[in-house]
């Protein structure tokens, strides 16, 4: 199992929460991911929004791309998956951007391709905001173009939304082909694209039994393509560790005593009919984002990394966390459950080659 993290970008992840302590500024960010780098995360999700979606569109956020720049110069060895969305982007220029940014960083950039859902967002920052579908026809164009751009000497294309003129991109990024493409989707037409396009697949958070149904759909599809596995599933999720299980319950009553009114409700309605989703999404999932609390990461270490390693037999390979206030809950977890996880999966390993050798020696 891989640890990721969610980068701390909107000031917190709790609708309902005024005040987390973890400021959306640079230096804040620098911190969290420079501490997760040594308490050996392995990779951080910046997500790309010009509006503040978690507290209000009238509180501060970071934007993505050059955050995610800066902090490439400042690492050594975290992956850094930015998002990115067609809509508001020329995808040459994004090919250059992200060949660069993958040279700062010596071949830790990756994206994360996302369709975009905001209507508000896309009216006041000039994006382009069409029908579900056609949002999935841009992004395989995009695509297209981003791995064309990295891989052919000179490249053309003519496509229904993007024309490309025999365009030069120097230097190719570090990591060959390119830099892993990350997605995630609900809908049939955002399945297709993410089997057509994409090296990996993201979820929102669900169940165990939600999780294996997922996965084992996605890796029939695509092998129904004739493509290569995917390279890695992935889930987002909220984490509450405390040393009782009665402690962590007060925790999640605190930060889902729903307020209609906060401000951080802003693109609810987008978010649930701009989008076309398997489960209904109600406040009380809303109030954290992303539908971590789904997983029920819930409780004591022991319990959290019990309940992860469920995720881990069914398929699940990377884990992208969120936690408030972000580096106290990032080292406890780091130091408290990380181990319990690599513990058990070691035993299990071993099990398993014993059962190995000891079939090899009957025979």
């Amino acid at each position: 199992m891989k640890f990721g993290f969610w980068l701390p970008i909107f000031g917190g992840w709790l609708r309902n929460v005024k005040e987390e302590h973890m400021p959306p500024t640079f230096d804040y960010a620098k911190n969290v991911i420079q501490s997760a780098e040594a308490w050996g995360f392995d990779m951080t999700l910046i997500a790309e929004l010009y509006l503040n979606d978690i507290k209000g569109i009238e509180h501060d956020s970071l934007e993505a791309w050059s955050t995610a720049s800066a902090l490439a110069a400042v690492t050594e060895k975290i992956e850094i998956l930015t998002a990115i969305r067609p809509g508001f982007h020329n995808p040459a220029v994004i090919a250059k951007m992200a060949a660069n940014i993958d040279h700062i960083s010596n071949g830790r950039f990756t994206l994360n391709i996302v369709s975009a859902w905001w209507e508000e967002e896309a009216k006041q920052y000039g994006g382009i905001f069409t029908k579900h579908n056609e949002r999935y026809d841009r992004t395989e164009e995009f695509i297209e173009i981003l791995k064309g751009l990295w891989t052919q000497q000179s490249f053309r294309y003519d496509g229904e939304f993007y024309q490309i003129e025999n365009a030069h991109l120097e230097p190719k990024p570090i990591q060959h082909p390119y830099p892993t493409l990350y997605a995630g989707g609900e809908s049939e037409r955002g399945k297709q694209a993410i089997v057509n396009q994409c090296d990996a697949y993201v979820m929102h958070g669900g169940t165990v039994d939600e999780i294996a149904l997922k996965i084992a759909d996605m890796k029939e599809r695509r092998a129904n393509a004739g493509k290569e596995p995917f390279q890695q599933f992935g889930m987002a999720a909220y984490v509450i560790c405390r040393d009782s299980e009665k402690e962590a319950q007060q925790e999640l009553q605190r930060i889902t005593n729903v307020k209609k009114s906060a401000s951080g409700y802003a693109g609810f309605v987008d978010f649930t009919t701009k989008s076309k989703l398997e489960k209904q999404v109600t406040l009380m999932d809303y109030s954290v984002s992303n539908r971590g609390l789904r997983p029920n990461l819930i409780g004591t270490p022991l319990q959290i990394a019990e309940r992860i390693h469920a995720y881990e037999k069914v398929g699940l390979d990377l884990l992208i966390l969120q936690f408030s206030p972000q580096l106290e809950e990032m080292e406890r977890f780091a130091k408290d459950v990380i181990p319990l996880i690599k513990e058990k999966s070691s035993v299990e390993r071993g099990l398993r080659n014993d059962g190995k050798n000891l079939c090899h020696s009957r025979k």
